[in-house]
């Protein structure tokens, strides 16, 4: 078996498929279970610092991820971007926010850790979520080292191809990509495409409340007549 075309050919259409499918079935299903179940009433503590340092980075990795590797070569070379430069901007910037994530998720991890009342409340699926984004974090700070070693953009412009090959429907062409890849970049995408696949069964659901609260902006006014 081509293990190479499974995980990284196949298995992202699997997890897509899971993400949107799940979702909307969870949300039609279990509508009272769609939120993120803040334990704010149970205890504050550090959660204010931990969940602004967690979503902020998080935000702006993902649109991070998003831009920098389906964004076409040749808008970088207009901003006279060579892979080079283009590499260390993702070192930089994917280093930073990756930090400012980790800081937020430990002490996510250790308040619920320290606090009887929050380990109570805590699932299995809650530690699975959180051990789960943690390995996936440290995954791709480990990506930054190996990065350093050779900073040509190479390997960088692999990655961008099998992206765009997966989202315009090519894996087999995707997996081709990625096959010469470091161990860490093919464990850390296996990783991050994980997520997509828990994310129907998990808190993480609340995600698509937040985007459908920016639609909500832009809904026509609520007329409101007196009775006559």
């Amino acid at each position: 078996m081509n293990f190479n075309l499974l995980f990284f050919g196949v298995y992202p259409y699997v997890a897509g498929t899971v993400f949107l499918l799940g979702s909307l079935l969870r949300f039609d299903r279990e509508q009272y279970l769609w939120r993120s179940e803040s334990s704010q009433m149970l205890r504050t503590g550090s959660l204010r610092w931990g969940s602004n340092l967690f979503h902020v980075g998080i935000i702006g990795l993902f649109f991070g991820h998003l831009f920098g590797l389906l964004t076409p070569l040749v808008v970088f070379e207009t901003l006279g971007l060579a892979p080079h430069d283009k590499q260390i901007i993702a070192m930089a910037t994917g280093g930073s926010l990756g930090l400012l994530i980790l800081a937020g998720l430990l002490l996510l991890i250790a308040r619920r850790l320290r606090e009887p009342r929050l380990r109570a409340t805590t699932r299995t699926m809650d530690w699975l979520t959180l051990l789960w984004l943690l390995a996936t974090l440290l995954l791709g700070l480990s990506t930054i080292v190996v990065s350093a070693r050779h900073t040509d953009g190479a390997e960088m412009l692999l990655l961008m191809s099998w992206a765009k090959s997966i989202v315009t429907f090519q894996g087999g062409t995707a997996a081709g990509y990625i096959a010469g890849a470091s161990p860490i970049f093919k464990a850390h995408i296996f990783f991050g495409l994980s997520l997509f696949l828990l994310f129907p069964f998990t808190r993480l659901v609340h995600i698509w409340s937040g985007i459908g609260s920016v639609a909500y902006l832009g809904r026509p006014w609520q007329l409101v007549r007196t009775r006559r």
